[in-house]
């Protein structure tokens, strides 16, 4: 069953659809002569008893690629799948349980490409009307699993820059006991001015990555 959904949620799916990808990031197309591999990510956008919440994870210490970061769920495209949203909506029903029949596509971000990887993202973003529980369902794969609250991804007392030894800097943030960092924290900040959320922060503090 579709339904409309909340106008707290309009106007990020209003904006998600003029949005260009190098507003969102600099790795905004795929350098000549790399071979990217399409991969999906969904951002399952819920209403709590916190408020508003986007659904992120932890992955997995011993993952190959990205190993103990916080991400969306999300993965590659399988030769099976017949769209990239099917991707993102597969990839989170098998990595946290998430029902597909639970969610509703409201917008379909421009494609980033992720350097590190190669992958060439496409985030999906969802209203989870029908909120159930979810949770790890492979542990090689996922180390953890929360439903973050927008307030506090948005709270300037949670947002700083990070370093890395590579020379990257970019946004970070520290939000129920998750240290969020790379192409996540880049998307969720673009996320936060889309939906009209964003709140002026300190952007002189910096902290490592763990």
């Amino acid at each position: 069953m579709t339904e409309a959904p909340p106008e707290w949620l309009q106007p990020l799916a209003s904006a998600a659809s003029t949005v260009r990808a190098d507003e969102i990031t600099r790795f905004s197309v795929v350098p000549d002569g790399v071979t990217a591999r399409r991969s999906a990510v969904l951002i399952a956008v819920s209403q709590t008893v916190a408020g508003p919440s986007v659904l992120l994870l932890e992955r997995a210490a011993r993952m190959r690629n990205h190993a103990g970061q916080v991400a969306f769920p999300g993965g590659a495209l399988d030769e099976t799948d017949p769209d990239l949203t099917y991707t993102a909506l597969r990839e989170a029903n098998e990595e946290v349980g998430l029902r597909p029949e639970s969610v509703d596509v409201v917008a379909v971000l421009p494609d980033l490409f992720l350097p590190p990887s190669r992958f060439l993202v496409t985030p999906v973003i969802a209203w989870w009307r029908g909120l159930h529980e979810v949770g790890v369902v492979d542990a090689n794969e996922v180390a953890r699993v929360a439903n973050v609250p927008i307030a506090e991804l948005a709270d300037p007392a949670n947002r700083f820059r990070v370093s890395h030894p590579s020379g990257f800097r970019g946004p970070g943030f520290a939000v129920s006991d998750l240290f969020v960092w790379g192409f996540t924290a880049g998307l969720l900040d673009a996320l936060l001015r889309l939906g009209g959320w964003a709140q002026p922060w300190d952007e002189t503090v910096e902290r490592p990555i763990p």
